[in-house]
């Protein structure tokens, strides 16, 4: 079936944050709306749900509009997810670095940083984005369509790179690995933690936490992480970011259409539950 491209963008803006917001409130105010507008031909069932009308429309985006949102629930079900068997792997979307934002990061043994760039993004911002990353990851991917390989295939060859390939079942193919990098920057680490991160940290590698005030922290911790040798410090984030909670309730086999949304709202497994059972309310429109 043809889908008017206005059509496409209607459908995944019910992969939102506000949006999986509101089924938690079971308001699905905005799933009627697109089911009388588009499809209620497809509401035969009586017994149908919006979880049904929603995985529904997922298989129509992944078929025919590989936006953001599809771009990385695929890489997470495909990819990341799997490392989440390992011990003590931490995955987050939408990782702030300095002032960039960064699509899907990873800690296990290493840190590692995803950035992607769909058929409907341009390059324009690229280079930046990269530079600060470089300051904090061990390895940066960025991960594009197979169609745009000769664009980014001109990135620094530091630079890894993974394709996706919308004619082979959405398939995911590491075109180019990723030089590993332990040359972190401090000051971006610094803006990275959460207070009591930092002085984690300060403790943790000098035995001890100074005399500081809620004013004096920042600076005096600041200026003791800048001593420790880089390799150290890279060892000490990363044990830092896999200690901070990002709720993790994701599933390979189970509702893999929301785990992009699970991640950005860091649901754990209560909230989860919950969200799916408000899904599998009977459509009433």
């Amino acid at each position: 079936m043809e889908y008017q491209i206005n059509q496409l963008r209607d459908y995944s803006s019910l992969f939102s944050r506000s949006e999986a917001l509101s089924w938690l409130k079971m308001d699905f105010t905005s799933i009627n709306y697109k089911i009388k507008r588009y499809d209620e031909k497809w509401l035969k069932n009586e017994n149908s749900t919006y979880l049904d009308y929603l995985k529904h429309i997922y298989s129509i985006l992944a078929e025919n509009y590989q936006n953001e949102y599809i771009f990385k629930n695929e890489f997470l079900n495909a990819w990341l997810i799997k490392k989440l068997g390992e011990t003590n792997t931490q995955i987050f979307s939408e990782f702030r670095v300095g002032n960039s934002r960064a699509d899907l990061v990873m800690f296990n043994g290493s840190s590692k940083i995803f950035e992607i760039k769909t058929e409907f993004d341009n390059d324009s911002r690229l280079t930046l984005q990269l530079q600060n990353y470089e300051k904090a990851f061990n390895q940066i991917f960025i991960i594009i369509p197979k169609s745009k390989l000769n664009i980014y295939e001109k990135q620094a060859a530091s630079i890894g790179i993974i394709t996706y390939d919308t004619k082979k079942d959405n398939s995911f193919t590491i075109h180019r690995n990723a030089n590993s990098n332990f040359e972190i920057e401090p000051s971006t680490i610094m803006s990275i933690l959460h207070s009591n991160e930092y002085k984690s940290i300060v403790k943790e590698y000098y035995g001890y936490l100074p005399q500081i005030t809620s004013f004096s922290q920042y600076k005096v911790c600041s200026e003791l992480i800048h001593e420790i040798p880089l390799n150290e410090l890279n060892k000490l984030f990363i044990n830092t970011m896999k200690k901070r909670s990002s709720g993790n309730a994701l599933s390979s086999r189970y509702y893999k259409e929301f785990n992009q949304l699970f991640l950005a709202l860091g649901m754990n497994r209560n909230s989860k539950d919950k969200m799916i059972d408000s899904l599998k309310t009977t459509i009433q429109i």
